[in-house]
């Protein structure tokens, strides 16, 4: 009998825990075990595993794209060229099949229902009426934040200029997403850059927010799954690429009140269809190798 799965995951719990639960109910010969941390703590563990020449985990299931490069630059991920993703957007996989994307966790704009006007686009922040109403979170601890800044510094129409924009508008980015999402639904401020689902979901519940899809596109993360090339249940670890982003693994994805990346599964409640949210083109092989670069600079605008 081959070893359990070992996964890890940056999921929430419940989130991992329903994964878990609707993947070894389609694959009831699999036993698997999972550990799950923020991205940046499982990237820790995974490096010290490296360190001791004992990597555990088979499968990662983690936040972003960009850290999934990092570790195809360093040869540590298997490529399973098996996985059938004829139903995807390419720029959401990669083209060596290293890593798949997940599901779609976008980053727009959340409006307090008292404030002076209603954004259509990323511009709109940088309007008078929005100053010292801004809260967004800092890439230096968000991974999606991160993501963010990347797109929009690289549009056109936006690019660094816009950063120093909300800096101007007296913008003090700080921490992650919740605490943008409290900010703006407590009445602090009236505008944010946040993840959609945090605002999606409490909407129906009576939370005095919107939640705008900008004009210019929005940003996402795609939760990528991946085999680790030190994998030692290589079957089970297949299976479960496959499953997530199967129909049924796309759905699951909907039914935790996300985004789901392929193409024909219904969204959550709230959501528009993803072929009506426009993507901001990003790259995430040239996102690796500027991370440094763009993160100094927005410092420089920001300060640490």
């Amino acid at each position: 009998m081959s070893r359990p799965l070992l996964l890890s995951t940056s999921q929430p719990n419940d989130d991992a825990q329903r994964t878990v639960d609707a993947f070894t109910a389609a694959y009831p010969n699999v036993e698997v075990t999972w550990i799950r941390d923020g991205t940046t703590q499982v990237m820790a563990r995974l490096e010290a595993e490296y360190a001791a020449g004992a990597p555990q985990a088979d499968v990662l299931l983690i936040a972003d794209m960009v850290t999934m490069e990092g570790l195809e630059a360093q040869d540590r991920l298997m490529a399973y060229p098996g996985a059938d993703v004829s139903a995807y957007d390419p720029a959401l996989m990669d083209p060596e099949h290293h890593y798949f994307s997940t599901k779609l966790i976008t980053t727009g704009i959340i409006y307090n229902t008292n404030a002076p006007f209603v954004p259509e686009s990323w511009a709109d922040l940088l309007r008078p009426e929005a100053q010292g109403q801004i809260a967004m979170p800092s890439p230096l601890t968000s991974g999606a934040a991160t993501i963010h800044m990347v797109s929009l510094t690289a549009h056109p129409d936006l690019g660094w200029d816009y950063y120093q924009g909300l800096a101007d508008q007296g913008t003090n980015p700080q921490g992650g997403n919740g605490g943008v999402y409290r900010a703006v639904a407590g009445g602090e401020q009236m505008y944010g850059m946040v993840v959609d689902f945090l605002p999606i979901r409490e909407i129906p519940n009576g939370a005095p927010v919107g939640f705008v899809f900008p004009a210019e596109g929005v940003s996402a993360v795609t939760e990528p799954v991946a085999i680790l090339s030190t994998a030692q249940n290589i079957p089970a670890a297949q299976a479960f690429v496959d499953f997530l982003i199967s129909e049924e693994g796309q759905q699951l994805a909907a039914d935790m009140g996300y985004l789901p990346a392929r193409p024909g599964v219904t969204p959550p409640e709230g959501f528009p269809a993803l072929e009506d949210i426009r993507m901001l083109d990003f790259d995430p092989a040239a996102a690796l190798e500027s991370a440094t670069d763009d993160r100094m600079r927005f410092v420089e605008i920001f300060g640490g």
